[in-house]
């Protein structure tokens, strides 16, 4: 299917009105996963022009997605990657989680950026960052949908090495996230070390519903984002 080119339209807009020099763009991937961390991935490309075939990582097949990221590595000024594990998802809830991930994704930089352009419409990051939100800015921002393979690519691969001891969960073709395999999987084995313990999954396993955790953060002020998955997909 034919789709736009990412352009950087955004960041322009963003150095002549701010006066930002250095920007970054930052997109996470594993939101909606049961199992695995949530991975954020903070590039900064300048206005050149970017590879041809970017966009959005979901977009891509499999094959074009790993070629993309090996060739975006190379030709990004810099990027970073940050992860929020299991543990910190079900300890702080995803909305700190990723602001969490994205902190340690924006601190590897060689530099500190002067502005961020962030997928979807909630700034999780916040201050002291000056953030431009960005609805489908893994598809239209150049930063962003370069952040957007990075991470994808990345987080796939850890997914796939972390389903090397658990087979039957399928994390090599489904990376965490809902499927049939997974849902059988945990069904007959409950979780692994790698699942979310907080998440409503474990409503529909009554043998191990035991395990679940309890949502300490359900009232903090900041609202949550992550939509998480029963077993109704």
């Amino acid at each position: 299917m034919p789709y736009e080119p990412p352009t950087h339209t955004v960041e322009r807009s963003l150095r002549a009105t701010t006066g930002a020099k250095i920007i970054a763009g930052v997109d996470e991937v594993g939101r909606g996963a049961w199992a695995g961390p949530v991975t954020v991935c903070a590039a900064i490309t300048g206005l050149r022009r970017p590879p041809e075939g970017l966009t959005d990582s979901k977009l891509l097949t499999i094959k074009r997605r790993t070629e993309l990221a090996g060739i975006l590595r190379s030709w990004v000024t810099s990027y970073g990657l940050g992860h929020a594990s299991p543990e910190e998802i079900d300890d702080l809830g995803m909305t700190a989680a990723l602001r969490l991930a994205a902190v340690r994704a924006l601190d590897t930089l060689p530099v500190r950026p002067d502005a961020v352009i962030l997928d979807g419409k909630h700034d999780y990051l916040g201050a002291p960052w000056k953030v431009r939100t960005v609805i489908k800015g893994d598809r239209s921002c150049v930063a962003v949908a370069a952040a957007s393979v990075i991470a994808k690519v990345q987080r796939d691969k850890m997914m796939a090495e972390l389903g090397i001891d658990h087979a039957d969960f399928g994390f090599a073709d489904n990376a965490g996230y809902p499927s049939p395999v997974h849902k059988a999987a945990l069904e007959e084995r409950g979780p692994t070390p790698y699942h979310r313990l907080s998440w409503a999954y474990l409503d529909a396993l009554p043998q191990w519903r035991h395990l679940k955790k309890a949502r300490s953060w359900a009232d903090a002020s900041v609202p949550e984002i992550e939509g998480q998955l029963g077993f109704d997909f």
